[in-house]
């Protein structure tokens, strides 16, 4: 990748969230990256072309990040959860997008913002969010309202399903299950593995890995369903994340070249969700909408109940 001026602000916040995120482990770098997008952005910094000039750097690093997704999931990993696990998985993601779909329209929100709403809830978070953003051409403030969204609601889960995993009776192999296929990001699921315990983070992060690798199926569905200017049926970006899962699912990488793999793609994203945070004006945000805040409560509600009705009869 070209570092170019406009690259350099958002490489540099990535680099210090990463530095950063030892020190405050329920905080990812991609949601620190984001907050001090937020913060530049309400300030007299975000006037500075070299700062404001963020929208195409922005795209590239999420695109590029999200290519990267899929050296981390190994399609042999994904099928060891088992059949009912891939039900779970499957049948959550299905019911969780849909369902958020038809209840933003009955609402009378913008369709843009329903269907980024819909993926970020379902699939992976900001990341999903990113990944389909060209795609249904959604404006800059309902990118971040969604990413704002996913992130207010992705962080009360991690607590909240280890609470109540306790609470119903779930073993901490159900539990993990559960944290997989319900909370909205990769990070997320990682902190509400590791209260649900250590043993579980495993379990966890790869049922959520599985919803990541149907990105690209959905992406590829909003794509060919695109009214307007012709889209590719399958955005660049989404081919090369299926590549990238491909070659990581042959064994032939050695781990330094995953970890530093990893590493890049944290990077990618963490600077891409800066971004998005140079996106998010408090004032124009700020109330929530309340028919968005309802929405995705309902989402959340959809991922969460579907999943663990699924958990208790499957596994």
């Amino acid at each position: 990748m070209t570092t170019t001026p406009t690259t350099l602000p958002p490489l540099v916040a990535a680099a210090l969230a990463m530095l950063v995120s030892p020190f405050v482990p329920l905080l990812s770098p991609l949601l620190l990256a984001l907050a001090a997008g937020m913060l530049v952005a309400n300030s007299r910094l975000a006037e500075v072309p070299v700062v404001a000039q963020h929208a195409r750097a922005t795209r590239l690093l999420l695109r590029l990040g999200v290519a990267g997704l899929g050296l981390g999931l190994p399609v042999g990993e994904v099928l060891a959860i088992g059949p009912a696990g891939l039900t779970v998985i499957a049948v959550t993601v299905a019911v969780t997008f849909r369902g958020t779909l038809a209840a933003g329209r009955r609402l009378g929100l913008d369709e843009g913002f329903v269907v980024l709403l819909s993926a970020g809830f379902s699939i992976c978070g900001a990341a999903a969010i990113a990944a389909i953003e060209d795609t249904v051409r959604g404006r800059e403030r309902y990118v971040a309202l969604a990413v704002a969204l996913v992130t207010i609601f992705g962080s009360g889960m991690i607590v909240l399903v280890p609470w109540a995993s306790g609470v119903i009776g779930l073993t901490d192999h159900q539990a993990a299950i559960w944290a997989g296929a319900s909370i909205h990001e990769v990070a997320q699921v990682v902190a509400a593995g590791s209260l649900i315990g250590a043993p579980a983070v495993a379990l966890a992060t790869t049922v959520k890995l599985g919803r990541v690798a149907l990105l690209a199926p959905i992406s590829a569905l909003l794509a060919k369903g695109t009214t307007g200017t012709p889209a590719p049926l399958v955005p660049w970006f989404v081919l090369a994340f299926a590549a990238a899962v491909a070659v990581r699912s042959t064994g032939w990488l050695p781990a330094p070249v995953l970890g530093a793999g990893s590493l890049v793609t944290t990077l990618l994203l963490a600077g891409g969700m800066y971004g998005l945070g140079m996106g998010i004006r408090v004032r124009e945000l700020w109330p929530l909408p309340a028919q968005a805040l309802v929405l995705a409560t309902i989402s959340t509600l959809l991922a969460a109940g579907t999943s663990l009705c699924l958990v208790v009869v499957l596994a």
